[in-house]
């Protein structure tokens, strides 16, 4: 499959079933230690209540937080990546106050199959996330990555994010660098 082959969309509020499964394939990836701030067996016990707020707080109509999936021919999500709203003036989730409204792309996940080659569904999610910050009037985007994920790291730089030269303490680890995509506001 090559990119043309899927559709890049925001999700809808009544796909919490496939929001549900993405995650929970997500948390099973070998890395997933290094990529995310929960575990599978955290999660998997999780009522739907919980997936069903998730998903209604990401759609396509919320205005805080968009989740961005690539969905295939056959209907299978290919992968997503979610991006987080953070007002500037009022402290982010790891404490700190962004001087400027920035996007935080967070849960960035393809699955095995569908990653590399021509099909560039990571790409193609990277440029809608960007594409709906801007549009969302974001003056900046940011992510972080686990200083031990090398393959996700170089994917950020060659996606145009750059070493802020920050680090974010994780609990157990070393630390996670923050990588930033700015643009200039005329």
């Amino acid at each position: 499959m090559n990119s043309s082959s899927y559709v890049i969309r925001s999700i809808r509020s009544d796909e919490w079933p496939q929001v549900k499964e993405l995650r929970l394939d997500a948390l099973r990836d070998p890395i997933a230690h290094l990529a995310f701030l929960e575990t599978y067996e955290e999660s998997v016990t999780k009522p739907d209540s919980f997936w069903q707020d998730r998903a209604s707080g990401a759609a396509v109509d919320a205005t805080l937080r968009q989740q961005i999936v690539a969905v295939g021919e056959d209907g299978v999500w290919a992968g997503s990546v979610t991006v987080l709203v953070e007002e500037a003036g009022e402290q982010d989730a790891f404490g700190q106050v962004p001087e400027r409204s920035q996007g935080h792309l967070v849960g960035v996940y393809v699955r095995p199959e569908h990653r590399g080659g021509e099909a560039g569904v990571t790409r193609g999610l990277f440029d809608a996330a960007l594409a709906w910050s801007w549009k969302a009037g974001l003056d900046r985007v940011r992510l972080f990555v686990h200083e031990k994920n090398g393959r996700a790291e170089a994917f950020y730089r060659k996606a145009g994010f750059l070493p802020t030269g920050r680090t974010t303490p994780m609990p157990g680890d070393t630390g996670e660098l923050e990588l930033e995509f700015a643009i200039e506001r005329g």
